[in-house]
């Protein structure tokens, strides 16, 4: 029997799986390079891609936040990045092609690309995943975040387990303890919640996985801005040292650029941090009232804050980035420092400004 009639006599379920087995292997490729846990790559393969070359392909914000499509990047000999406009103009005109660019039209107007940001933005356009496991961060990241992971969830280990936690090294333990506790006092409080919740006791490990799932996000973004504040204080030092350059000081309107990237980046970021503080207060007070209703409302809050913590942090991410590329280690004066403030920094610092205006009133998170 030939191979061709081998696979149309084949039953059509393993045929199925083996192609959920295909993406998922081609998912895990793509995302062995830390895009799953980015917040400003988004690989095409997670979205129901047409043309393979397409599905191959990543989208990236770029340093002006402007979303742009990677067709191929070689390291140092180079990458190629085009609009999504311009697809038109590379890839033959089809029916596929269209319905992949109306996709990617969405995409592009997204402010991040993180797993969380992203399972709410495509629940909202209506663009069907196949495998979720796509959205969900990669297992090296969820141990990274462990440190993060069970301060925001102490106050649940303390009610059920006395607080202890020093045995756990990443989210699968955390969720096993609650899933198949040990000891009998734990049962016992399991029970408990479940009738504090008003549900069943077969509810309780689902309720524990969607906690889980919404303080890891708090803990992954949570240490995104761990790590760029830092970064942040940085740039800001060396704008003033810059700045003090009488050389730089001739430059039209240098000055005043300065000004409004000091008062931008201070504004984003003590606002987000702001958002955190509340969301941490929240977390700690919640098991005072545990319920299924006061839950649900912690995670509908914090949900709703996705976008636009997902859009700021994207935005800080990638102008340090750029800043770090082009300067890090000592590299440039201040004048080529200068030049690139004017050309490429200040670019989109609005748009990340508009979208931290735009989240839900602190007073909202109190």
């Amino acid at each position: 029997m030939s191979e061709a009639a081998e696979q149309v006599d084949a039953p059509e379920e393993p045929e199925v799986e083996a192609r959920s087995a295909a993406k998922a292997q081609a998912i895990d490729q793509a995302l062995d390079e830390g895009d799953r846990d980015s917040l400003h790559t988004l690989p095409l393969q997670l979205l129901p891609m047409n043309l393979p070359s397409l599905s191959r392909a990543k989208m990236l914000k770029n340093a002006h936040m402007k979303s742009m499509i990677e067709m191929f990047n070689s390291g140092s000999g180079g990458s190629g990045h085009m609009e999504v406009e311009a697809l038109v103009n590379v890839f033959e005109n089809s029916d596929e092609l269209k319905e992949d660019i109306a996709i990617l039209e969405h995409m592009e107007l997204l402010h991040s690309y993180d797993v969380y940001s992203l399972r709410i933005e495509l629940r909202r356009l209506g663009i069907s995943i196949t495998d979720q496991e796509g959205l969900q961060l990669s297992e090296r990241k969820a141990k990274e975040l462990t440190s993060y992971m069970t301060e925001f969830t102490r106050p649940l280990l303390q009610q059920i387990y006395g607080g202890t936690d020093s045995n756990i090294e990443d989210m699968d333990q955390l969720l096993a303890m609650f899933k198949s506790p040990d000891k009998g006092e734990a049962i016992k409080n399991l029970k408990m919640i479940a009738d504090k919740l008003g549900i069943g006791l077969i509810e309780v490990p689902t309720f524990l996985e969607e906690y889980g799932d919404v303080f890891l996000s708090l803990a992954y973004y949570k240490g995104a801005l761990d790590g760029i504040i830092p970064r942040v204080t940085d740039f800001l030092d060396d704008l003033d040292e810059i700045n003090g350059n009488y050389q730089v000081r001739q430059m039209p309107r240098f000055e005043e650029t300065c000004d409004i990237l000091q008062m931008r980046f201070n504004d984003i970021t003590a606002s987000i941090t702001g958002r955190f503080e509340s969301f941490d207060r929240n977390s700690k007070t919640l098991w005072d009232n545990i319920n299924a209703a006061t839950f649900q409302a912690v995670k509908d809050t914090i949900e709703a804050h996705y976008v636009t913590i997902g859009g700021v942090l994207c935005g800080l991410m990638v102008k340090m980035d750029a800043w770090d590329e082009k300067f890090a280690n000592g590299r440039g004066g201040p004048i080529s420092k200068a030049d690139f403030i004017m050309s490429e920094m200040r670019m989109g610092m609005n748009y990340i400004y508009e979208i931290e205006q735009k989240a839900p009133a602190l007073s909202e998170l109190q």
